[in-house]
């Protein structure tokens, strides 16, 4: 893919003999029982999650009031990062705490392969946090790969695209828009039940906790879009785009369908194309397409009428077609399989059971209901709904289905161990992870864009805003075998100004 990539994670948890509103506490103190190598602090100096990228400040965030029964005070002061728990790993990654869940965002990827690999590591991560944790505690934990506690609160599985600034957000919003509404159809978790009324299944776990289309919000009165202008890179070339509306996927093809499609949607964008037509209200539309039993699927236009929302799709990924066909191999495998999994939606959903989490999730619960004669309503369907998401492999009904070979893969387990402790080679997580290896004594604050590291008394400042293309690879290569913050620090100047005279 020709753009920085990732992907930040939310997980549930459950710790036995610890009440739900204690779990800030315990939260934090699994992040920080993982005990392989780390740096911190956090740096917050780039981030303002009030700057609006339609051109304002919002006053404030608005926080849902349920969490008033979950985040207690602290015992103790505790700064941004100590509160995080932050951890930058030696492959990139930042883990840490966020809200009474750990959180795992993946180093910047350039490519699927990679950022798949990075995903499942972090889920290995998460998990071996967990075990350290119980063991120090003697606690049993659970945790969950999905977005929803079944008690009215959802979490986040939030994807991030390096996105041109030439793009104005506007039009971002408005070609986006349709597209991401109607990649449920394929980027949904599945779940039992809803939060308002009831459903026996739904395609999305978080479609039913979205109420706006665009904000800086989070936690409350969610958006489709997040506007928070936090671009971690030369702001006068690029923003980020901060996609909150996904669910977390287990299926390693899943993702790689959600994040492949969504990165050649916005080429689109930004070639120029615009969107096949506007959605009359894209949050009720969202909540309808999850909720639709029949699979129909059908959206209402603003010019009206409806249209299949199949055809949405299809209208995309022509224009994908037009534009970037044999590029490279990965864009050809990403337009190939989203032509074939809209295809077996169309004719039969069960044919995607193999590859897209709400259909695999949806046999093997409808299985179990009619092999024992239950309905969709009783708390095991419920509780079996929550096992596929456990990220405990002894345990976990996805890892079953995988183990047995009914889900596609795309990344070997190779990979994913590799990915535990290796940055990408050709992003700027290689530098950061290079320094966490390195010099993480001597590291005094990080963040995406900046690292802060002191050699003889004084700060070294690595400016890595501008490491967001290609030429990572080769500067990878040149920083091999540095040994001082200073000698780095040489190399990456030198490579920035190389790019600046041409």
């Amino acid at each position: 893919m020709d753009r920085l990539l990732g992907i930040e994670t939310e997980y549930g948890i459950l710790i036995e003999g610890i009440d739900v509103t204690d779990l800030v506490d315990e939260a934090r103190a699994l992040v920080q029982s993982y005990a392989e190598l780390s740096a911190q602090p956090w740096d917050y100096r780039d981030e303002d999650p009030l700057r609006d990228a339609r051109g304002w400040r919002a006053p404030a965030l608005t926080l849902n009031p349920k969490d008033e029964r979950y985040e207690k005070p602290s015992r103790k002061h505790l700064s941004a990062s100590e509160d995080h728990a932050d951890k930058v790993l030696p492959n990139g990654a930042r883990f840490y705490h966020d809200h009474g869940h750990p959180e795992y965002s993946t180093p910047e990827c350039r490519s699927l392969q990679e950022l798949i690999s990075h995903d499942k590591a972090g889920e290995r991560i998460v998990w071996a946090a967990a075990q350290s944790y119980a063991q120090k505690t003697g606690c049993a934990v659970s945790i969950f790969k999905n977005n929803i506690d079944y008690h009215g609160m959802s979490f986040g599985c939030h994807e991030n695209y390096l996105v041109s600034r030439r793009l104005s957000f506007e039009q971002l919003i408005a070609g986006l828009l349709p597209f991401l509404v109607t990649r449920v159809l394929f980027a949904g978790a599945g779940r039992v039940g809803g939060e308002n009324s009831w459903v026996d299944y739904q395609l999305s776990q978080r479609a039913d906790f979205f109420t706006e289309l665009c904000s800086v919000d989070t936690l409350d009165r969610r958006p489709l879009i997040n506007s928070r202008d936090e671009p971690h890179a030369d702001a006068t070339l690029y923003r980020r785009l901060h996609v909150i509306c996904g669910d977390a996927n287990f299926s390693e093809y899943a993702t790689a369908l959600k994040i492949g499609t969504t990165a050649l949607v916005l080429g689109t964008l930004e070639a120029g194309y615009g969107p096949p037509g506007t959605l009359k209200d894209p949050v009720k539309a969202l909540k309808e397409l999850s909720r639709d039993q029949t699979y129909r699927w059908r959206v209402a236009l603003e010019e009206e009428g409806t249209i299949p929302a199949i055809d949405v799709q299809r209208a995309y990924l022509k224009a994908a077609q037009e534009l970037f066909h044999h590029r490279d191999a990965e864009t050809d495998w990403i337009l190939h399989e989203w032509e074939s999994v809209l295809d077996d939606l169309e004719a039969d959903p069960l044919r995607c059971a193999d590859r897209l989490d709400w259909v695999a999730k949806r046999r093997l619960l409808q299985t179990f209901i009619e092999s024992e004669k239950l309905s969709w309503r009783d708390e095991i369907v419920r509780s079996l709904d929550l096992e596929y998401h456990a990220l405990d492999p002894e345990r976990s009904l996805f890892y079953e289905l995988q183990n047995q070979g009914v889900m596609r893969r795309l990344v070997t387990d190779e990979e994913i161990v590799r990915a535990m402790r290796h940055a990408p080679t050709d992003t700027r997580a290689f530098i950061r992870g290079l320094c966490v290896q390195r010099f993480s004594g001597a590291i005094r604050a990080l963040n995406w864009g900046r690292i802060t590291l002191s050699q003889d008394g004084q700060d070294v400042l690595l400016d890595l805003r501008g490491l967001v293309d290609g030429r990572v690879g080769a500067l990878a290569r040149a920083v091999e075998g540095v040994s001082t913050p200073r000698e780095l620090l040489g190399i990456i100047q030198q490579a920035t100004h190389n790019k600046k005279r041409r």
